[in-house]
């Protein structure tokens, strides 16, 4: 077995899925970025593009950003921006103001149909000036400043009212919605303060006696969770962790039969130990070992999945990622997740040599299909070192759009992008990060009526209500 033989499944899945959302580009500019292009997200660039995809065809994503006058966020011609939350501004119910760096988030609908009720994840690890409010009855730990928010806004973005759902917590960075309604917020650490940290919690939109007393759900494992996708026939969970020396897993929990369906409160009631807790083995088709996701970088290549079973998910003794042996398949940065076409997409930030990765890259996107029991890896972001502000890089949170494709966020080098992609796996900017010294995007989503995308940029911290001419992006 060669590096070279891991690169490339030799016996990759022949045709594509039809049902997928990403395919191989057809202009060659999306979906394996080489960098090779001056100013990507440029005007030449966006020509280069069109040309590409023929005479007459629906130029790539809503054309080139227009410049924010305010220094904010930059958007396509036709779209606006709407503040509806901003660290140490605006004012919660309680009179705190909002907390700082604005995370992973999912949209609800607002009781009665009027809008939207947002749960916002806030990545606070401890020295951030506006720390989650400890209110009484929404605290698991008393020496934790992280948590959740929850904000409601009507059908124009509006914002409406902020509140305090979940406090306590400890970098609260993704996570994922359920189909039952919740959202399940994710620590991305393995800290012990006053109590230990590296959980799951869920979250509810609507109902706040349901977020009183909080519980972690100790049998999605202790360790430093990314985000979460919840199967929403088999309700399977999905998790990736973020952590390295050595590099995350990818995760798979199957809950206890007698336990389904799952439903709002169940996971807080299951036991510490219930249903099977796995981490991924990936293979070859050719059944080869895969024992780094780095090594892949053509979209379409396809890896077989097995499971093995996780021996202590409290870590106990040692983190999880550590309770195995070289038979286990890791991956740099493993970051956001979202449930669509029948599947899991998740994401790979990047990947370096010098942090243990087998090969360098700028970030993955795969699909992992729980049909089949395989992973395909579908957008591939090329190491540009020399390029931090026209070439992507670092993928982060990430949800499949309401127009095809998908909205990825960017936290890499340089500036930041919301990026877009369409079915066909071309890949635009669709917003830019104008604000000074502030960093990733975070976040995206769409309101169920499809006509808002809300997202964040963690720091200066400013959550985002996006309106516009929206339409379909086609292959």
């Amino acid at each position: 077995m060669t590096t070279t033989d891991l690169r490339q499944d030799p016996d990759p899945e022949s045709g594509l899925s039809r049902r997928s959302l990403l395919h191989r580009s057809a202009s060659g500019l999306g979906i394996v970025l080489s960098g090779s292009i001056p100013g990507l997200f440029g005007a030449s660039a966006t020509q280069a593009q069109n040309a590409a995809r023929g005479h007459g065809a629906r130029p790539l994503g809503y054309g080139e950003l227009v410049p924010d006058p305010a220094g904010v966020l930059s958007l396509p011609p036709g779209f606006e921006y709407r503040i509806v939350a901003q660290s140490g501004v605006t004012r919660l119910d309680s009179g705190e103001p909002s907390p700082d760096d604005p995370d992973g988030m999912a949209a609800f609908v607002r009781r009665g149909g009027n809008g939207t009720v947002l749960v916002l994840n806030h990545e606070i690890g401890g020295s951030e000036t506006h720390g989650v409010p400890p209110l009484p009855g929404f605290v698991y730990d008393e020496q934790a400043r992280g948590g959740t928010t929850n904000i409601e806004v009507d059908r124009r973005g509006n914002r409406v009212r902020e509140y305090v759902s979940l406090a306590g917590t400890h970098n609260n960075c993704a996570g994922g919605r359920t189909p039952w309604e919740t959202w399940i917020t994710c620590e991305e650490t393995e800290a012990i303060l006053g109590k230990p940290h590296g959980y799951c919690f869920e979250v509810d939109p609507y109902d706040q006696d349901a977020n009183r007393y909080p519980k972690p759900i100790a049998c999605l494992g202790r360790f430093a969770h990314e985000s979460v996708v919840v199967d929403p026939h088999r309700h399977t969970i999905y998790q990736t962790e973020d952590a390295g020396n050595p590099n995350g897993l990818l995760y798979r929990w199957t809950p206890p039969r007698r336990a389904l369906p799952l439903g709002k409160g169940g996971l807080r009631r299951l036991a510490d130990d219930a249903g099977t807790l796995e981490a991924m083995r990936a293979h070859t088709r050719a059944g080869e070992f895969v024992p780094d996701l780095s090594i892949a970088t053509r979209p379409g290549t396809t890896y077989r999945v097995k499971w093995a079973a996780v021996p202590d998910r409290a870590a106990s003794t040692v983190p999880v990622r550590t309770q195995f042996g070289a038979d286990i398949t890791r991956s740099r940065k493993l970051e956001g997740m979202w449930w669509g076409d029948d599947g899991a997409y998740f994401v790979a930030s990047f990947a370096r040599t010098s942090d243990g990765s087998a090969a360098q890259h700028d970030g993955q996107v795969w699909f992992l299909d729980p049909d089949h029991d395989t992973i395909e890896l579908r957008l591939w972001f090329a190491y540009t070192p020399t390029d931090q502000d026209g070439d992507p890089d670092g993928p982060d949170n990430i949800t499949v759009s309401a127009y095809g494709g998908l909205i990825i966020a960017e936290d890499g080098d340089g500036t930041q992008h919301l990026l877009g992609s369409t079915e066909g796996g071309e890949v635009f900017a669709f917003a830019r990060n104008e604000l000074e010294g502030s960093n990733e995007f975070a976040g995206p989503t769409f309101s169920r009526d499809r006509k808002t995308l809300f997202a964040n940029v963690q720091s200066p911290g400013h959550v985002f209500a996006i309106q516009g001419p929206f339409r379909r992006q086609d292959r």
